[in-house]
């Protein structure tokens, strides 16, 4: 029996008194500030294989989210896999990029990309629109050594998109220098030149798990900005800024989209090496504001996956922390849904149970995905 598990992406080995009154001012600070989320997708690893196909199942369905070097560089395979995390004790994103012979989808020579992202086809709630608050939460880790480029080796990317979307609006990328830096750039529009928003020594972020926290009011003139990047074992603030103030989308712009991965120039290959990041977790969600401040809300739904092999049985839990409307189905790999198990039924708060039996499918593996009001989940099953 295989068991998959999706819980809230906290680092699971140190969980300290501290880490709990950390928990608890957040919850503390979201109530006053009175945010609701109105829509969250979190992909997470489920172990090896058919690593693109999950991708795409969660970023961009029936298309491909990820883009990569495997055009000159296919005797590698796959340049983004899932891997054991002994650190985690869970299944991780591994991005892997070459030096030689990698280059930018055999579209650029003089740089290179392992990235992920959401774009045009993506559905709608994946994308940042004017009048929106999104929320970017990710868990990544740098390996022992990393060498950035001197020009740039951008791990994050909010793009524009549409209108001046040749340089992206907000980029985190790792910088040679003496020391190495890992910098937050802004770009107010393309014909404009990079503003550095701030910067921390590199050697925080390698060999470590931390975890960004990103939130973007999306505004043409009135718009805000904040990111805390913090070391998930000790939980401390190892990069932070936040801005009021400021441009979030340029005035001809539809939406804004994130990237994760590996973008790196090769100006000076000479600095680099062969590089394997690790992500753990990624989520994009919106915001919505209300006046009601007296309502706790918890956004904890688990959603648990038992497979009976000899049964053909496969016996979903899940817990719902609200009321909440439920819609559970079944896509193979090319993105097509070939099953609706609950198609969008008003449930009550609690614990609840689904049974699959012999659901007619040819062998294969196949995408389930479980949609509550705030949260879209997948998880991959095997027929």
């Amino acid at each position: 029996m295989s068991v998959f598990r999706i819980s809230n992406p906290f680092y699971k080995k140190q969980i300290t008194h501290k880490m709990e009154m950390q928990k608890l001012t957040l919850f503390l600070c979201l109530i006053t500030l009175s945010l609701l989320v109105k829509s969250q997708t979190v992909l997470e690893a489920d172990g090896p294989g058919n690593t693109y196909e999950l991708i795409n199942s969660v970023l961009a369905p029936g298309y491909t989210a990820v883009e990569n070097p495997e055009c000159v560089h296919p005797e590698f395979g796959r340049h983004i896999a899932e891997i054991w995390d002994n650190d985690l004790q869970k299944y991780v994103f591994v991005f892997y990029i070459h030096v030689t012979p990698d280059n930018d989808r055999c579209i650029n020579f003089d740089r290179q990309r392992v990235e992920i992202k959401t774009y045009e086809p993506s559905p709608e709630n994946l994308k940042g629109k004017l009048g929106e608050t999104v929320v970017y939460k990710w868990q990544f880790k740098l390996p022992d050594g990393f060498q950035p480029s001197a020009s740039f080796t951008h791990i994050h990317q909010v793009k524009a998109v549409n209108g001046d979307d040749d340089d992206p609006v907000f980029v985190l990328t790792a910088r040679k220098g003496n020391p190495d830096k890992l910098e937050l750039n802004y770009y107010e529009s393309s014909d404009q030149a990079q503003v550095k928003l701030t910067s921390a020594d590199l050697s925080l972020f390698k060999g470590k798990w931390v975890e960004a926290t990103e939130r973007i009011k999306i505004d043409s003139t009135d718009g805000s900005y904040s990111i805390n990047i913090q070391d998930s074992q000790t939980g401390n603030i190892i990069m932070s800024y936040s801005n009021s103030k400021l441009r979030t989308i340029r005035p001809d712009n539809d939406f804004i989209r994130p990237k994760w991965g590996i973008y790196r120039s090769l100006l000076n290959s000479s600095d680099l090496r062969d590089e394997a990041v690790r992500f753990s977790y990624f989520s994009i969600a919106e915001e919505i504001s209300t006046d009601v401040n007296t309502n706790t809300y918890s956004n904890s739904e688990n959603f648990n996956i038992n497979q009976n092999f000899t049964n053909k049985e496969i016996i979903i839990n899940y817990e719902l922390s609200e009321n909440n409307i439920i819609n559970l189905s079944c896509k193979n790999l090319n993105g097509q849904t070939v099953r609706k198990f609950i198609n969008y039924e008003h449930q009550q708060n609690g614990n609840h149970k689904f049974i699959i039996k012999n659901c007619g499918l040819p062998p294969g593996i196949y995408i389930l995905i479980l949609q509550t009001d705030y949260k879209t989940y997948s998880k991959k099953i095997y027929i």
